[in-house]
């Protein structure tokens, strides 16, 4: 009985001490100023840890707790950066199920606020972003900007998928 009251104890410590890692990947981070960004956004208290090499597109999330790395994630996320996370999403950007089968309008003008646009480098991969959506014709992006607008005709699932896959977030209205 001892042994196995002992045995319960350690796997309980263990377990205690257990710390959990996310990896987000396709972040973008071109220059020291997105590194930082991308650490201070995901610096959300006591016992989490980011590890983001600068220029790498792959940040390591790790946390004594598993919400809290996901809450560093978001944070991320809510910074102007995306990655896909491994193990999961956050709830910020879970997919939506749609019951119906109605089609998604399209949108003439649209302004993105949020991405996060530090430097010359981010600009140029944010408006690389945007131009490869079917139907944009024009867009105002400039470094240092809080937001920017687009015009064409698009939907807004096109625009957050392409600002994603280019390891951007913002909020598109």
């Amino acid at each position: 009985m001892k042994l196995i009251t002992l045995l319960s104890v350690l796997a309980l410590t263990a377990s205690l001490r257990a710390e959990t890692t996310l990896t987000m990947t396709g972040v973008h981070n071109c220059c020291g100023s997105c590194a930082k960004g991308i650490t201070k956004a995901g610096s959300i208290g006591e016992g989490v840890t980011i590890d983001v090499p600068e220029k790498s597109t792959t940040v390591t999330i790790t946390s004594k707790k598993k919400g809290d790395a996901m809450k560093a994630a978001e944070a991320i996320i809510a910074a102007g950066y995306f990655g896909k996370i491994e193990g999961g999403e956050p709830s910020k950007s879970a997919s939506k199920s749609t019951a119906s089968t109605k089609p998604e309008a399209k949108m003439t003008k649209a302004t993105v606020s949020g991405v996060h646009l530090c430097c010359k480098k981010c600009e140029t991969a944010a408006a690389n972003a945007v131009k490869t959506v079917p139907g944009i014709t024009k867009s105002d992006i400039v470094a240092k900007a809080t937001s920017f607008t687009v015009e064409g005709e698009f939907t807004k699932s096109e625009l957050t998928a392409a600002l994603n896959a280019a390891g951007f977030a913002g909020d598109i209205q």
